[in-house]
């Protein structure tokens, strides 16, 4: 195989560990961080094609990260590529686990680590509502370009409805469903 399909293989791995081992916080957190790799340090996605795998991905059960993973290594370089991104995201939290857990559990109680956990929280915040506001700007910017005013607002509308879902907890799946549902009948 020659050296630029290494090479892809080489910066799937390096763009999925730096994205993973800063991922503070899990799940949507990790979304701007590999969208900074995938779409503006790579360049192996745009930003539109970026939003629509979130979108699917998000659809389907499992962990955000790995399916990110796995779909961008796909693209990049097929199988392998899947092996390699998803085994990068991973990877660093297992070997955490493994090596700083008992530590981690050993001293919890102390009020320095406390205090630096309380501090990265706001961060995790910070970076979901980052991807819903980015989400917002897209789909507007979408449909304005567009002049498709019902993309705007049925997807302010499909919004609007699972957060007053959300608040009366009706299960997330569901919401799901019923979203996929709705776009499809107001958006075909």
């Amino acid at each position: 195989m020659d050296g630029v399909f290494w090479g892809g293989l080489w910066d799937l791995c390096a763009a999925f560990l730096r994205a993973s081992h800063f991922g503070f916080g899990g799940g949507p957190a990790i979304i701007p961080l590999v969208q900074a790799e995938v779409v503006n340090n790579y360049g192996w996605m745009s930003n539109a094609e970026f939003n629509d795998v979130v979108a699917v991905t998000n659809a389907l059960p499992g962990p955000i990260a790995t399916k990110l993973a796995a779909y961008v290594g796909y693209e990049v370089a097929s199988w392998l590529g899947v092996i390699v991104a998803t085994a990068a995201t991973i990877l660093p939290t297992i070997l955490l686990l493994v090596l700083a857990g008992r530590v981690l559990a050993k001293y919890a109680h102390r009020l320095g680590v406390k205090s630096m956990l309380k501090g990265v929280r706001p961060v995790a915040a910070a970076l979901i509502a980052v991807v819903a506001v980015k989400w917002i700007l897209d789909i507007g910017a979408a449909g304005m370009e567009g002049h498709d005013i019902w993309l705007v607002a049925g997807s302010a509308l499909i919004g609007a409805g699972t957060l007053v879902g959300l608040y009366f907890k009706v299960h997330p799946a569901i919401l799901v469903v019923a979203a996929m549902g709705l776009g499809g009948v107001v958006f075909s």
